[in-house]
């Protein structure tokens, strides 16, 4: 096979999607005739760096090979990392296409005002040459994992909120409140939510030694910068959604509150019921949803929003509706993914059906033995194995677990059947190194409750 003028080469591609172009896949075969070096440095909040090393052809050519690797490995940089200022090191001509583009009127607008949202900086591409780039600045988070004392964790989600007491580890305590964040304009509404949760815990352990709270969206310490939670939030009210988990931790007193992402938390959970590191939680739900932890379980302060980070390179792939780009993970790995392939195997969604009952539908047919539902989840297992081995260029993962509704049922069981197959087929030292897999029962348990240990040892 051939794209842009490399050959490439991938068997087991998905049975109902046969012109995806593993974005992984095709970057080893992009290096193999690579000799020009190039560098790109990204940075984000602090002074925080990380750099990367590559070469491109840098001949007439392969120019639009070039700038496709260099667009999408930028792509996949800024949103597995984030970042408001990207060095490209090495090509001046490069560099200032990458500027066109990553502009308030450019192809890539959408990155360009989210990161300028999540870091409340200007958004820019610098042309540089090698000696200037700059050095690397990395450091990881911990965020925890410590059960003792008495804590409460707080799970905000979008139809609603959970909170649990846990003392030494064990949840005596917890509830599930339907409440509509997404629809809510006042931010008061979303502080009173949060604060009753926090005294309905409290109330129910003698004291509160700190609050962890997951929920999905970025954030900059404990301020959500970008979350859908408060989509409907006004600008001008931004500071009161910037400073809420504060300001409801101080409803209960002088008590320590971490906020988490909770692509994050699943890793976090994922390493603590497995007791080890290196591992990756992905969420395949409305949305994907991301987290990892290194080898010491600690977070790399890292977006993991990888549900817009590029992972099939063919040109008239799916279009993402919110970020407009093409190929990105959200489609691949999500209820998106069954909508969109279920139509290929030969099913019907009645286009009344919201997603969760399109995805549903697909679900309860393959209960039943249909072969096109089996299709279609055998077909997301070989996006993941392919994808894996992009994840793995970025990120040192010895352990996935999957989750989600997606994964739910004999449609998860297919998904993760296939994508081992592939592995052990295709790509033999992945699958030595990685063990993919559902989380087991130990892995729930302390899901249960991991937002509560999302902190550091508790106070003396």
């Amino acid at each position: 096979m051939k794209y842009l003028g490399i050959d490439y080469s991938v068997r087991n591609l998905p049975e109902l999607d046969p012109d995806f172009i593993p974005f992984g896949v095709w970057i080893d075969a992009y290096e193999k005739g690579a000799a020009q070096p190039l560098t790109i440095a990204i940075e984000r909040d602090k002074g925080k760096i990380s750099v990367h090393h590559t070469k491109i052809h840098g001949t007439p050519e392969l120019a639009e090979a070039d700038y496709r690797f260099v667009e999408r490995y930028v792509k996949f940089l800024l949103w597995s990392i984030g970042g408001f200022r990207i060095y490209i090191c090495g090509n001046s001509a490069l560099a200032q296409r990458l500027q066109k583009a990553y502009t308030l009127e450019g192809e890539r607008k959408f990155d360009v005002q989210f990161m300028q949202d999540v870091y409340e900086v200007p958004f820019e591409v610098i042309d540089c040459a090698p000696e200037d780039c700059p050095a690397a600045n990395e450091s990881s988070v911990s965020i925890g994992g410590h059960m003792e004392g008495c804590r409460i964790g707080f799970d905000a989600g979008g139809s609603d909120r959970k909170v649990s007491a846990v003392i030494d580890g064990k949840t005596v305590y917890s509830e599930e409140v339907v409440w509509h964040p997404k629809t809510m304009s006042d931010p008061q509404y979303h502080f009173d939510g949060i604060v009753e949760a926090f005294r309905t815990a409290a109330s129910k352990m003698p004291r509160v030694d700190g609050i962890g709270v997951s929920s999905a969206g970025v954030f900059i310490g404990n301020s959500p910068m970008v979350s859908s939670l408060f989509i409907k939030v006004p600008r001008e009210k931004r500071e009161l959604v910037k400073t809420i988990y504060d300001r409801a931790a101080k409803e209960l007193g002088d008590v320590p509150i971490v906020v988490a992402n909770d692509g994050d938390v699943t890793a976090l959970a994922g390493a603590m019921g497995l007791e080890t590191g290196s591992v990756m939680g992905m969420a395949m739900g409305t949305s994907e949803a991301v987290g990892y932890v290194d080898a010491d379980g600690n977070v790399l302060g890292w977006l993991n929003e990888l549900a817009f980070a590029p992972v099939d390179l063919f040109e008239r792939a799916e279009q993402d509706e919110w970020s407009t780009d093409l190929g990105v993970g959200c489609k691949y790995f999500s209820q998106d993914a069954v909508i969109k392939l279920a139509p290929r195997a030969g099913i019907e969604l009645d286009a009344a059906l919201t997603p969760a009952e399109k995805l549903k539908a697909v679900q309860e047919l393959a209960e039943r033995g249909d072969e096109r539902a089996k299709r279609v989840f055998a077909s997301i297992g070989a996006y993941l194995a392919h994808t894996l081995k992009l994840y793995c260029r970025f990120y040192d993962v010895h352990h996935m677990i999957v989750l989600g509704r997606v994964m739910s049922g004999i449609g998860g069981s297919i998904i993760l059947d296939n994508c081992l197959r592939i592995l052990r087929e295709e790509y033999p030292a992945l699958n030595e190194k990685v063990r993919v897999m559902l989380p087991d029962e130990k892995t729930r348990r302390v899901g249960q409750s991991v937002a509560a240990a999302s902190l550091p040892e508790r106070r003396a």
